[in-house]
């Protein structure tokens, strides 16, 4: 029952975010979402989101070429991958859109005509399988699953096979680890319990048995979210994939069409990753788990049995006929080191088969194998692949157990007259054939476990002298002789083969070495390296008969239609990615080095290692959803396959429907069979317009000219952004198809990937109740507080952090901020321009000039957490402290200046938080238009010395408060204090105004390093100082550190810096905080004394001068800390 009460739960559509935040008080949430709401309605109904070229009539097509028309007209063009339509969005979907989203905002505001359009994919099989699904759920259980009965959740505690990261051995290849494939985990067993998960109601998941009523049903509600979150789409350019859009359809097949012609497409037998229930290849975006896993290539051996272990013998007699030869089938990837086989492993815990391969020719393997083989031409010819395991039956069946002692002859091993088969504990079932042949020259594990064996012949049920044939010599190493093995084990001190990691270690340790710097020591390649030799002796041995190609996925794999996937050798069209084509390869290559935007080093290398990785990839299946393969109808093109170059078709699709399915026209009066192959072409810039061209097609060669103008102005794409886990994928073909079919100067100028989103600093799982779609973030914190959200998540490719308390705590800084802006406005108390600027005022002037060009750095890097930080944090503290210091001066702040203040604010975010910045734009500023068609503010350049004043204000005042509220702790403690704050009390600033002599050699110092590297090199720096300090360390390094601040973060002039001079004068800034000063620490008296060299005497500059003009003798200890722009002070008890 309690299993049944746990599956009821997961069906709960509340289920999957049982465990993020919950609201109480929602009034000023509600209250933001009225006004986005509000602005929402706006913005669709104004189109102020919808973007178009130049026109033909406005700049004549042939008047200007693509290049000065996009000078002229500047633009920009940001897209990211479109989503599938099996569900909603959620928030690790909309963090990727926010890039976009953010950077088209800004965008706009630089004048810049911003297309940022969204489409549907539909392609490929999660769709079709889940539909196929509910086919069979309304047949067993009816329409509405009324016969359903509640039952346990299928058991989901078995182990998988390990994925690729556990089991990839060939270091000669790379591979890529996804996550987010491979961690998918479905508890519920029939496809209606995760449509009723999903929140759609019983009695219409029937309808979602017709694949198509998906495409129908999905899209509104992406869309609906997204105009929720306030995202500036243009939705005229929507489709949905496959042939359900005829205009779309008739785009990939041209596509597909082209790249046959350069030969990009080509047709072979090859490995690759196969569902045997779907009877097709299936690819990355038809898995359901095993993401990224490729197929293995191995050389299986065929070990011939001479003498059967008598157990094995008494099992297989009268099943397997006399005289027939059978052969243990080890899959190894080093087939240059069988010279040295001593012996074979099999698991005796697994159980194997003994498959007839042909007349009087059988193999011993697992049934896992034997299914693999199936589909690579072993046991049935060419591709008439089996339906099921049924069609594979074993002659035979026994345990490992049963035939350790088996004599079998090993090709090349030394000792001729034959090996014998014993027991390994750690052979996998999941892995390989379940039989491995031993070479304990080269591999550490073999070595560890033949020597174990010999120790422990007893126990293992062996004969010690079959575990100790001699071991021979077979690559020689550089670093570790020619024994590896040998020499890892003993040097990292390896003593049973249960020391897993410390084997693993010395397994990559001898693959490495023994692949890259080895030389062959015996056999017909004797005196080659092994990288040379390796192919030969696999070539050899298949041409002897000795072995065979087999090859089998690197990880699990299973397909949407829940099936476990093999690897088959079969022919299929495919895209001639990789090594096959390397001119095209390389023209990739040589791009993504060069003039490609990625943002990130990282990224970049995550290209460069997938470029040199990628091979050739399917691109047509018989099973999903898609456009027909044109020459050969019986295949539907892959998923990852027709959404490679779609953003080009987003330039010109408002021209052809109005819809997403095509079925009503667009701008133009366009039939879905006159956009022929050369009408793309010609669009597409591949050729020139003729009377031929208008004739065949049908298009006038005004409408030609519009629609190639729209994607000769919007291409090339200005950022394409994605997830990083599409880098090995999508984003790589994205590259190669743009390259193969568009002219240079149409190619992709930007990748933007990022990390995956955590949500509250844990993985986002639908199980755990750490979920959160779109919509119900929207709905628990609305639209703006979202965004501010996202942005504060990170930047870059690592995993970003969606806190929700974030997002709850900015619902109430937008709110107050809303509310006070609304009381600032119109308040008319404030100062005016018939009174005189305050030092204040310059201030808070300067400072927010700063922020402004802060901000817009960071906006332009897409760095969208700083951004965030300028544009509101640092923004609103700027005001804070200009509110806090002008009310504590009793000068109260200028209205001009809080006008100036509030304007941009709201135009700073714009791009993150545009319904609260369109708010106070319109209705508080009274502004005439929408703040989405504002420009980026002017501001004047920040004053370092202002900059300066600010910062010494800020710090001086935080240690005058801080220490006074430190004596306040110790007096409630009881603790001894120096004077009393509750107490009548005066403050004495001292103010230097000669710098310690002590401190010259660090200015020289700190001068030669910003002269030779600008002190970019703060660990160098770091070594200089202490070098010469010694024991001045402690106050030498705060010292220079503050001199970088100023060079560095605060843009002071060297020569001001160097030749020891503040930029401001700070007498007259101490002389402007005494008033605030006084209100904020309750001060009776507040005295400012100018210091004398060496802190002894000095003179009352601002407070009771008394009599020898305010000179003071015997000054307080303090007075002596002192230096020039950090001021010491004194507190002390005076009479009231």
């Amino acid at each position: 029952m309690a299993a049944v009460n746990g599956a009821n739960d997961v069906m709960d559509p509340s289920h999957s975010s049982k465990n993020t935040l919950k609201l109480e008080n929602t009034e000023k949430r509600d209250t933001l979402i009225a006004i986005e709401k509000k602005y929402q309605e706006q913005w669709q109904k104004s189109g102020v989101f919808q973007a178009d070229a130049p026109t033909i009539i406005e700049e004549p097509y042939s008047s200007i070429s693509p290049a000065d028309l996009r000078k002229k007209y500047p633009k920009f063009y940001g897209n990211f991958a479109f989503p599938y339509m099996n569900g909603a969005l959620h928030v690790g979907h909309t963090f990727t859109i926010s890039k976009i989203e953010f950077a088209a905002g800004f965008a706009r505001m630089q004048g810049r005509r911003v297309l940022f359009p969204l489409g549907f994919h539909c392609t490929g099989m999660p769709i079709k399988a889940c539909a196929d699904k509910l086919v069979e759920d309304v047949r067993k259980f009816g329409k509405n699953f009324e016969r359903y009965k509640d039952e346990a959740p299928a058991d989901s505690d078995s182990i998988p096979a390990p994925t690729q990261a556990d089991t990839r051995e060939d270091i000669t290849k790379f591979s890529s680890k996804k996550g987010k494939a491979n961690s998918k985990k479905i508890d519920l067993k029939y496809q209606f319990q995760i449509m009723l998960a999903l929140g759609i109601p019983k009695e219409e998941i029937h309808k979602f048995a017709d694949a198509q009523y998906w495409l129908q049903y999905f899209p509104p509600i992406c869309r609906g979210d997204l105009n929720n979150f306030g995202a500036r789409i243009d939705w005229r350019r929507s489709m949905v994939t496959t042939d359900a859009n005829p205009y779309y359809d008739a785009f990939v097949r041209w596509q597909m069409y082209r790249l046959k012609e350069l030969e990009k497409i080509q047709y072979g037998v090859r490995y690759t990753v196969y569902s045997p229930k779907d009877g097709q290849p299936c690819m990355d975006h038809d898995r359901a788990e095993g993401e990224g896993v490729v197929p293995q290539d191995y050389t299986a051996l065929k070990l011939k049995v001479v003498e059967w272990a008598t157990k094995a013998a008494e099992i297989i007699k009268g099943k397997v006929p006399e005289g027939a030869h059978v052969y243990f089938v080890p899959a190894t990837l080093r087939p240059e080191t069988m010279y040295g086989q001593t012996c074979c492993f099999v698991g005796p815990k697994i159980n194997y088969g003994i498959f007839k391969v042909k007349e009087n020719e059988y193999y011993f393997i697992t049934k896992r194998a034997a299914w693999n083989m199936a589909f690579q031409g072993i046991f049935f010819e060419g591709e008439s692949f089996p339906k099921d395991e049924s069609e594979l039956p074993p002659v035979v069946e026994l345990p490992g157990s049963a035939v350790i002692g088996t004599l079998v002859k090993a090709p090349l091993s030394i000792h001729t007259q034959g090996v014998r088969v014993l027991p390994m504990e750690s052979v996998l079932a999941t892995k390989g054939t379940g039989v491995v042949t031993s070479v304990p020259s080269d591999s550490p594990d073999d070595y560890a476990t033949v020597k174990d064996l010999a120790k422990k012949a007893d126990y293992y049920g062996i004969k010690k002298e079959w575990a100790e044939l001699e071991i021979p010599p077979i690559i020689e190493t550089p670093s570790y002789g020619d024994l590896t093995a040998k020499f890892l084990v003993e040097k990292m001190k390896i003593n049973s083969p249960k020391d897993a990691k410390q084997l693993a270690e010395a397994k990559d340790l001898a693959y490495k070495e023994g692949y890259y710097k080895g030389t062959m020591l015996i056999g017909d390649f004797k005196g080659e390296p092994v990288v040379v030799a390796k192919p030969k002796v696999r070539e050899a041995l298949i041409k002897a008969g000795e072995a065979f190609e087999y090859a089998e996925p690197n990880g699990r794999v299973v397909s949407r239609s829940a099936d476990e996937c093999v690897v088959a050798y079969l022919g299929q069209w495919f895209l001639n990615y990789g090594e096959n084509d390397p001119v095209w390869r390389d023209q990739v290559i040589d791009y993504v080095n060069g003039d490609l935007e990625t943002y990130t080093p990282d990224t970049r290398n995550q290209f460069e290692k997938n470029l040199l990785w990628l091979n050739r990839w399917a691109c047509a299946r018989t099973y999903g959803l898609g456009s027909k393969l044109p020459w050969d109808p019986k295949f539907l093109v892959e998923s990852l396959s027709d959404s490679t170059i779609y953003m080009s078709y987003y330039t010109i699709s408002h021209f052809l429907h109005s819809d997403i399915f095509g079925k009503t026209k667009g701008l133009l009066d366009i039939k879905p069979e006159q956009m022929i192959d050369e009408v793309w072409d010609y669009i597409f810039c591949r050729t020139e317009l003729t009377e031929d061209l208008v004739k065949k097609s049908g298009i006038s060669k005004n409408d030609l000219e519009a629609m190639r103008r729209e994607f000769q102005y919007w291409y090339p794409v200005d950022v394409r952004g994605s997830g990083k886990d599409l880098v090995p994928n999508h984003l790589t073909f994205f590259l190669y198809v743009h390259l193969a079919l568009f002219p240079r100067e149409y190619w992709p100028q930007s990748i933007r990937v990022n990390g995956h989103l955590l949500l509250n600093s844990e993985k986002m799982s639908k199980s755990t109740g750490n979920f959160l779609t779109l919509r119900e973030g929207i709905e628990k914190f609305g639209a703006d507080a979202c965004r501010t959200a996202m942005a504060d998540a990170g930047d870059g490719g690592e995993d970003a952090n969606f806190e929700e308390s974030v997002a709850n705590s900015n619902i109430l800084r937008l709110y107050n901020l809303k509310e006070w802006v609304e009381e600032v406005i119109a308040d008319k108390s404030l100062r005016t321009d018939s009174q005189a600027r305050t030092y204040w005022d310059e201030i808070f002037d300067n400072e927010i000039n700063v922020l402004v060009a802060e901000a817009k750095v960071h906006y332009e890097a897409t760095d969208y957490k700083l951004a965030l930080k300028s544009a509101l944090y640092d923004f609103t503290g700027a005001r804070d402290f200009y509110r806090e210091v002008t009310t504590a001066a009793g000068t109260g702040m200028h209205h001009d200046l809080i006008q100036r203040y509030v304007e941009l604010q709201a135009l700073l975010l714009t791009p993150i938080a545009p319904h609260w910045a369109d708010y106070v734009w319109q209705e508080v500023l009274k502004k005439p238009s929408t703040v989405q068609n504002a420009l980026w503010p002017s501001a004047p350049a920040g004053k370092p010395a202002l900059t300066a004043a600010r910062e010494y204000v800020r710090a001086t005042t935080s240690a005058i408060t801080s220490a006074e509220a430190n004596q306040l702790k110790k007096k409630e403690k009881g603790k001894t204090i120096m004077f009393d704050p509750k107490k009548p009390k005066k403050l004495t600033i001292f103010a230097a105004q000669n710098y310690p002599a002590w401190q010259e050699k660090y200015i020289d110092l700190v001068r030669e390093e910003f002269e030779r590297t600008k002190l970019s090199d703060e660990k160098e720096l770091v070594a200089k100082v202490g070098k010469v300090a010694g024991k001045e360390t402690k106050k030498a390094m705060p010292f220079v550190q503050g001199l970088k601040k100023r060079l560095i973060w605060q843009g002071e002039k060297p020569e001001t810096v160097f030749e020891r001079k503040l930029a401001f004068d700070e007498l007259a800034t101490l002389g402007e905080m005494t008033a605030p000063l006084k209100r904020t620490t309750a001060c009776a008296q507040i005295e400012v004394v100018s210091v004398d060299e060496g802190g002894k005497t000095g003179r009352v500059v601002i407070g009771e001068r008394g009599k020898e003009d305010g000179k003071r003798g015997e000054l307080p200890q303090p007075a002596e800390a002192a230096v020039p722009g950090v001021p010491s002070f004194h507190f002390e008890n005076i009479d009231g």
